[in-house]
């Protein structure tokens, strides 16, 4: 076990991977540098955080032009002759500029032609509110792309997860739209890595009797907290960390629905056409339990902090919302 941010975390698992298979590259912008986030920076013998590039040199770890149509093109590329790139997208904002090579291509593939060629990519495209960057760099749109068929979409929440996760996608010799938040990229956690962190397996991340509360990203840790002033007014709230979108565990959520007899879904994307909505409608109808979603309000997320605080979905907003379900004033 070491602790390390969940930037390094991803950044460990990478190097991890790429000293043990020679076709897994990376490309995008600044990653000679480290990434701007410090997403590919490990650790040195010595201790310090050095740039990936320094160890697997410029033509493993690829400085790109601010191109990303051309980034991810030439990914697809890569990944169809026999390589295993990392893509580096920034941010999912920016990524909107190469979702036809994303989408037309890599995503339909494998089916068109008969699984002659296969992409097994991995988009890196972190999600969610960026604090006072506003509208064009605080966007949440994972249910996009769990919406195409093709691709699996993951997002972590831990940096165990980021590490665990990564590693899977990194193995799974397809398509991985890889959604970690620009927010989350500081968090300190315990990381261990020989635990394996399979796609598609929730977790249950605080145990509860009355209400399932299904979450993902950033907004797992808002819920825990959630959770834990619900306690205080009696209210065992069971957290599951769904942690892959596409395959998501339905046998987890069903079976916890089926104790709570509630489902709760919580998630920072605007709330209209969210994933939720998929989660929910799943839940209604295998286990037939009642329902209710609490995303983000259908506005651009504003700049100045208090119209940002408007779109974010926070603990205490998830507290006052259940409490107000269960009719148990908050």
């Amino acid at each position: 076990m070491a602790l390390m941010s969940y930037a390094q975390a991803a950044a460990e698992a990478l190097a991890a991977a790429m000293r043990a298979d020679s076709r897994i590259v990376a490309l995008g912008e600044d990653l000679g540098r480290g990434g701007v986030f410090g997403q590919y920076r490990a650790a040195a013998p010595d201790g310090s955080l050095r740039p990936l590039q320094q160890e697997f040199g410029a033509e493993r770890v690829i400085d790109t032009p601010i191109s990303e149509a051309n980034i991810m093109g030439a990914a697809v590329g890569m990944a169809l002759a026999g390589l295993k790139p990392v893509v580096e997208m920034r941010v999912i904002d920016f990524a909107l500029c190469a979702m036809d090579e994303l989408v037309n291509q890599a995503a339909k593939n494998r089916y068109m032609f008969g699984g002659q060629g296969r992409v097994p990519l991995v988009a890196r495209m972190p999600i969610g509110i960026w604090s006072a960057s506003a509208a064009q760099h605080s966007q949440s749109l994972e249910a996009w792309f769990a919406h195409l068929p093709g691709l699996a979409v993951v997002c972590p929440a831990t940096p165990q997860d980021n590490y665990g996760l990564l590693t899977a996608a990194l193995a799974s010799g397809d398509p991985v739209v890889y959604l970690e938040h620009k927010e989350l990229w500081s968090l300190q956690g315990e990381v261990d890595p020989a635990q394996p962190v399979p796609l598609g397996n929730a977790r249950i991340a605080r145990a509860g009797k009355d209400l399932t509360l299904v979450t993902w990203s950033r907004t797992l840790h808002e819920s825990l907290a959630a959770a834990e002033t619900l306690a205080r007014e009696g209210i065992a709230v069971e957290v599951i960390d769904l942690r892959t979108l596409w395959p998501w565990d339905r046998a987890t959520v069903l079976d916890s629905c089926a104790k709570t007899k509630r489902l709760f879904v919580a998630h920072e994307a605007v709330q209209v056409a969210g994933f939720g909505a998929e989660i929910a409608a799943a839940v209604a109808e295998e286990v037939g339990c009642p329902v209710k979603r609490l995303g983000a309000p259908r506005i651009p997320v504003g700049y100045a902090p208090t119209l940002e605080a408007e779109a974010r979905v926070d603990a205490a907003k998830i507290a006052s919302a259940v409490c107000a379900w269960l009719g148990a004033g908050h």
